[in-house]
């Protein structure tokens, strides 16, 4: 844990959240993670029903909303969830940061193609779902291979 206080930690001290600290302060990585992943998804979600509206295909509209996420994830894991000082330098944590999304893209569009393409299920309904699957496999891939301490 860093000595300088975040946005959060900050928010955190108010007396209003006093009783909550110490829960906040054990499980602050894991807290920020869903926060953020919530952000990330839901970036995720909103811009694949854009670029579906647009009408593209279902598989090309989430490569685009995979951008914009992971571009937000790696920018709020690397500042706020991992407190990650970049000191391995940033191309190489980018590299490995996008690496380990790619692969969970990759499982994405496997399941897109799937349920979506060959099961003729609600589009929507299973990017949601994917999504579950995909937070998960991000943060054990980010915590044991990408900002790893």
């Amino acid at each position: 844990m860093k000595n300088k206080k975040d946005i959060f930690d900050r928010i955190m001290s108010f007396k209003i959240f006093s009783p909550l600290y110490p829960f906040y302060e054990k499980y602050k990585e894991i807290l920020l993670y869903l926060f953020f992943g919530a952000v990330t998804t839901a970036v995720s979600i909103l811009s694949f029903a854009f670029f579906e509206y647009l009408a593209f295909d279902e598989l090309i509209a989430n490569i685009f909303s995979w951008i914009l996420s992971v571009f937000i994830a790696f920018i709020t894991n690397t500042i706020w969830v991992f407190d990650d000082t970049l000191k391995s330098g940033f191309v190489p944590k980018m590299f490995k940061f996008y690496t380990g999304r790619v692969s969970t893209l990759l499982i994405e569009e496997l399941l897109l193609f799937v349920f979506i393409k060959l099961l003729l299920l609600n589009s929507l309904a299973v990017k949601c779902v994917a999504q579950v699957v995909v937070i998960i496999l991000n943060y054990i891939i980010s915590k044991l291979f990408v900002f790893k301490k």
